[in-house]
């Protein structure tokens, strides 16, 4: 960081693993961003303000981390279903296995009807 006046506080997270992540998404895209807070302590602690984990950017990089973070959330907001099969529709999803037991129930008195029938 050559030439660099001073840092910015970007945003903070909770917990080590997400401002790693963060970090790492900044530095990808060539902002130089630092962490400061609760990084790799003895205990751990990944609730409340204890887990605090601020992050730094210097000065000159300040809009283009912004740009980035607003990148993620929109990507994120706009990001497709987890699962494509029944796109949000919750009735779908529920009536499959009414269908399934239904069918076993069928075969399961069926079955031995046919049999007894066959013996006549």
């Amino acid at each position: 960081m050559q030439g660099v006046t001073g840092l910015t506080r970007l945003t903070w997270v909770q917990g080590a693993f997400h401002a790693g992540v963060l970090v790492a998404r900044l530095r990808s895209e060539g902002i130089d961003a630092r962490l400061a807070g609760s990084l790799d302590g003895t205990y751990g602690v990944t609730v409340g303000d204890l887990a605090r984990v601020d992050v730094y950017v210097p000065d000159d990089q300040i809009e283009d981390a912004r740009y980035v973070l607003l990148a993620d959330e929109v990507d994120a907001t706009l990001g497709a279903p987890s699962e494509w099969w029944d796109a949000g529709d919750v009735r779908r999803r529920a009536r499959w296995p009414w269908f399934a037991a239904a069918l076993l129930l069928a075969v399961a008195v069926l079955a031995p009807l046919a049999g007894l029938v066959s013996r006549w």
